[in-house]
Order: C-alpha cells, then structure tokens, then sequence
C-alpha cells in the first residue's frame, strides 16, 4: 500500500566544523538522503546554508541530496539551487503568491531534472494542494514550526499526512509523503502508519551514541506501522 520508508537525517543537527566528515558518517549508517535546510532570515528567524556551501556538499555527498528551501522570493533563486543538481528540491506553499506560482515553481524545478516538493507549515490547510498534486514529486508535512531544529513533535500532524494522503491518492497521485520535525522512533511509527515514506530526522541521528542504530530504528518503526495497517 505504501512506499517503503526512507530516511533523511537533517544536517541542521551536524557538527558544522566537520561537516564533510558528518555526512560520510550518515551515509556509512544507511542513511537515504541528506537533508539540507536552506533558511534566509526572513522566510524563518534562522540563517543556515547558502548556495556555496550547496555546492560543495554535492560535489562530496554520495547519496542524494534533499534541498528543502525556506526563503523569500523563491522562483528568483530556485535557479541557483538546482544547479547544484540535488535530487529533491522543495519549497514552501507560504512562500509563493497562490497556485499558478506554485505550478510554474514546479515547471521550474522538474525542467531542470529535479524531483518537485511543496511543503506545507503546520498552520497551512493540506485542503491547498486540492487539485494539484499530479504537480508534486514529494509533500513535505510539517510537523514542527520551520526555524530550528529540537522542537517537540506536533500529534496534529498525523491527522494531516492522512488527509495529504487520502486527497492524493483520490487525484490518482502517488509523491512520496515527507514529514520533518521531532521525528523518533516512536513518532516515525504514528506518521509511517498513516502513509508518510520520507522521514527527516535530525537530532534523533546526529545526537545518538549509534547512528546507525538510530537510522535502523527509525526505517523499521515506519514500516512495521506499514506493514500493519495495509
């Protein structure tokens, strides 16, 4: 019924002085893509990744790379992050002026070779995406505020990765299903049974004793959740 569960650790929760060596470390513990926040200040209260340090990630990373974009003005500098390449590229609906922007974001993204992804705050209604998306390779889910990393997992969130689902699939439109944010063990196996397949996890790998462990755990709560509702 659903995908098997992939696993995004968010380098927002790296050791930023050896970054480089923090990936290998990742991608050496199964993970299955590498999550890369991209805040300016303004879209949210942090400042994290630009363009340059984009760029050297991809010319290092060996798994794919999952740029999530929470900027201002984001059809000016979509341009900019895709020719870094990455496999996913998302951006938020609240950053956009309304459906015809967000389509001709995802034109933009999808011309260049990139899986499309729209993300959604936890304040936005998923009742947005209503008709659209056979648009989106990847709903992102937000189950905490975007800004910064360490915050509690918001229980509203899965009620809503149901309802993303349910309207997706009655549009006959399969994206892959991302939530970011307090993701556990425990909360990858509530939002892994209502149909999420891409989950961003932060401190839960970046901070634990065995990162692999941690990536393990993680990918098996979900898909045991999975597997026992399909």
């Amino acid at each position: 019924m659903f995908e098997a569960a992939r696993i995004s650790p968010s380098i927002l929760s790296a050791d930023f002085m050896h970054l480089a060596d923090e990936i290998d470390d990742i991608e050496r513990a199964g993970a299955d893509l590498v999550h890369i926040d991209v805040m300016d200040g303004h879209f949210v209260p942090n400042l994290t990744i630009g363009v340059p340090l984009l760029n050297q990630i991809a010319r290092s990373a060996h798994i794919p790379l999952d740029v999530h974009l929470m900027i201002d003005n984001p059809l000016v500098q979509l341009p900019w992050y895709l020719a870094a390449s990455p496999d996913y590229v998302t951006i938020h609906w609240e950053a956009l002026g309304g459906r015809t922007e967000a389509l001709e974001a995802s034109a933009l993204i999808r011309s260049a070779g990139v899986h499309a992804g729209i993300a959604l705050r936890p304040d936005t209604p998923t009742s947005v995406l209503e008709g659209i998306y056979d648009a989106w390779d990847m709903v992102l889910v937000m189950s905490v505020q975007p800004g910064f990393s360490g915050q509690a997992f918001m229980p509203a969130s899965i009620d809503r990765v149901e309802q993303v689902v349910r309207a997706a699939r009655q549009e006959g439109a399969c994206p892959r299903i991302q939530v970011d944010g307090g993701i556990s063990a425990e909360t990858a196996a509530l939002v892994g049974a209502v149909g999420a397949d891409v989950l961003v996890a932060g401190n839960a790998v970046f901070k634990a004793a065995d990162r692999a462990q941690a990536i393990d755990s993680i990918r098996g709560a979900a898909n045991n959740a999975r597997t026992s509702v399909s």
